[in-house]
């Protein structure tokens, strides 16, 4: 094996900083900025991303995947109810067969195939990276979002004046799950009025969300559990094939927004 070459820690600060602040300058104006980065949002913008769009994931942890890496109970096995399997296949993640219309695969495996294939596509991501707000434009259209990083909710509150930088979006994926940030922050301004997510039901959940995946605001696409948060629709607990699909869907109603915009 081949001893390294010579590089000293210099060298590696400024390559670190150098391709950061080059790609942070090239993203503060996006196709689409997607907040969040558990299944639906990177299905999301791995669909996008595919088709040229320029493509943003906000991520206030310092990982990606969200719940997709657990499954249930911290037991890391993830489920799809048919016909979801598909988009396992179309990742190239295996599975098997549980019955009942169930498929089951490795969370960390199914997760780690989707951050690839949405990285693979083109999409970018800042980590440590909290929603704070929305930037609006006329009429109370969504063009954009304001952003601090994480760990400034954790300094004492004598230093927590740490202005935030707003970033540009022809259009906005909420894909916060349940949260349902940026539609809450909506609701803040009395621009959108939520109804909470219902109980569980899986069967009536998976149907639902996806079906209701769509605009919920000029500008704003819901995306995930952020569409049940949004729409008072039941939570559908440790199974994913809805927000894969509703990932794909919100990709599709994002595209056909940036045709019409030209």
């Amino acid at each position: 094996m081949k001893p390294f070459e010579p590089s000293g820690e210099k060298d590696i600060t400024r390559a670190i900083s150098t391709a950061f602040a080059k790609e942070f300058q090239e993203h503060t104006e996006n196709d689409v900025i997607i907040v969040g980065g558990g299944p639906s949002g990177l299905m999301a913008g791995k669909e996008l991303a595919e088709k040229g769009v320029k493509v943003l994931i906000i991520e206030s942890n310092n990982y990606l995947g969200g719940g997709f890496w657990l499954g249930g109970y911290l037991m890391n096995k993830v489920t799809v109810r048919t016909p979801a399997q598909e988009i396992l296949d179309e990742l190239d993640v295996p599975y098997e067969d549980a019955g009942k219309n169930i498929s089951v695969a490795d969370g960390p495996h199914a997760c780690s195939k989707l951050i690839a294939a949405a990285c693979d596509a083109g999409v970018k991501v800042l980590n440590m990276t909290r929603f704070e707000d929305v930037v609006l434009r006329e009429e109370n259209r969504v063009g954009g979002v304001v952003i601090n990083w994480t760990p400034v909710e954790a300094l004492p509150r004598e230093i927590t004046c740490v202005d935030p930088v707003g970033i540009e979006a022809k259009t906005v994926i909420d894909a916060t799950g349940h949260d349902a940030e940026v539609v809450r922050k909506m609701e803040e301004r009395k621009l959108i009025e939520t109804v909470g997510y219902g109980g569980m039901w899986v069967e009536r959940s998976e149907d639902l969300v996806v079906e209701h995946t769509g605009l919920a605001h000029p500008g704003l696409i819901v995306t995930g559990m952020a569409v049940s948060t949004t729409y008072g629709l039941p939570r559908m607990g440790p199974t994913f094939g809805a927000m894969l699909l509703s990932g794909k869907r919100a990709a599709e109603v994002a595209y056909e927004e940036l045709q019409k915009s030209g």
